[in-house]
């Protein structure tokens, strides 16, 4: 068979293999979605939007019109520029939360898996002793130590560790008995040398995959923190915080917490159709495992 045709046949099986992996109509539009939400939040000081924290004393709950797009709160203060800047405080909380627990939780899980043993079992017990603690218990943090965006972070960050640690532990379960490790412990390279070069860049990708889904969890989260007066102090604007200050105006002025639920309930559901996706493809690590 010609190099050509081979080459065909290639390109096909990429195709279906990609069209398999979800990498379609409900992929790219959550990325879209997901894109221009990001670049809204971190351009919204230089876009033409009114100042979040500027009162329109003559239009107090006015719905949306063309000087206010998404409508003004009770104070007179723009929806729409309130919701894109409690976007940079939901955003920074999903993102930064997932971190925290992937940093701690994936070395503590590959070490759990790789060496297995007493070792194994030392941090497994750590691990299913932490998560028998209530996640409410580890949130009094945000309430303790007041109400700000490290502490909400941090403590959302604590919750995941487990959940990182027991995904990263499957998947090196799963790739430490791989011929390329056996090659590498046949060649005589250290543990450190095949964790870090040989199973890192495997455990990485299904570790990466849940985390887009974790950033979901860590908005909602933060929503309802903020929604509890938890997070970040008036006035500075949070969607939780928004929902909750236009609770009391759902009959009468609707957009007022309809408008930051919506962009929530979006970005939530963009975030897990990404993260599924990109983990029907490359978390390749057997639920059971688990």
């Amino acid at each position: 068979m010609s190099d050509a045709a081979m080459a065909s046949i290639r390109h096909r099986l990429g195709i279906r293999r990609a069209r398999r992996s979800g990498f379609g109509l409900f992929f790219w539009l959550p990325a879209g979605w997901l894109i221009l939400i990001s670049l809204a939040a971190m351009l919204a000081p230089w876009l033409a939007i009114p100042d979040p924290d500027g009162m329109d004393f003559t239009a107090l709950k006015a719905g949306p019109s063309a000087a206010h797009w998404l409508g003004t709160d009770m104070l007179g203060r723009d929806v729409l520029a309130r919701t894109l800047y409690g976007a940079r405080v939901s955003l920074t909380v999903g993102f930064c939360a997932p971190l925290v627990g992937m940093a701690f939780g994936m070395p503590l899980g590959m070490i759990a898996g790789y060496f297995k043993g007493r070792t194994g079992a030392l941090i497994v017990g750590v691990i299913d002793t932490f998560l028998a603690i209530p996640a409410l218990v580890l949130l009094l943090f945000a309430l303790i130590f007041g109400g700000s965006l490290f502490i909400v972070t941090f403590s959302l960050g604590l919750l995941f560790i487990p959940v990182f640690a027991r995904i990263s532990r499957a998947a090196t379960l799963n790739f430490s008995t791989s011929e390329f490790v056996l090659a590498a412990r046949a060649i005589g390279a250290t543990d450190t040398n095949i964790l870090v070069r040989e199973l890192l860049p495997n455990v990485v990708l299904p570790v990466v995959a849940y985390a887009l889904v974790a950033v979901g969890t860590a908005i909602v989260a933060e929503g309802a923190l903020s929604f509890l007066g938890l997070s970040v102090p008036a006035p500075f604007p949070s969607w939780g915080g928004m929902i909750a200050g236009g609770r009391e105006e759902l009959e009468h002025a609707p957009h007022i917490s309809l408008a930051p639920a919506l962009v929530m309930f979006l970005t939530v559901l963009s975030f897990n159709l990404v993260g599924d996706a990109l983990r029907s493809r490359f978390a390749d690590v057997k639920e059971k495992a688990i």
